[in-house]
């Protein structure tokens, strides 16, 4: 098992996308102290954006959208997945590069 620190949320999805064509595994959030997602209790993809979002005018960092949904206990694959998911049915945009919001 590979372990990466970070300060900057968004450096594991770069993380996981270099780790993922390298391999083909995915990873998961070992831990994060990040107060909007400890304060954040959905389950619920879109939800979660939505929640986040509040603090962030220009879209939630993905790196902080993965952390929240790997305390439910989701993959950063998965979830960037479902974000595909929900992008293709215009629930949510990307307004800046690896920043996302909800509609």
């Amino acid at each position: 098992m590979e372990r990466k620190k970070t300060e900057a949320p968004n450096e594991v999805i770069a993380f996981y996308r270099r780790h993922r064509t390298l391999t083909g595994h995915d990873i998961e959030w070992e831990c994060t102290d990040h107060e909007s997602i400890e304060e954040t209790a959905e389950n619920d993809l879109k939800a979660v954006i939505l929640e986040l979002g509040e603090e962030y005018e220009d879209g939630v960092p993905l790196g902080l959208v993965t952390a929240a949904m790997g305390k439910q206990g989701r993959t950063v694959g998965e979830t960037l997945a479902e974000l595909r998911a929900l992008r293709m049915t215009g629930h949510v945009w990307e307004p800046k590069d690896d920043h996302i919001s909800a509609f």
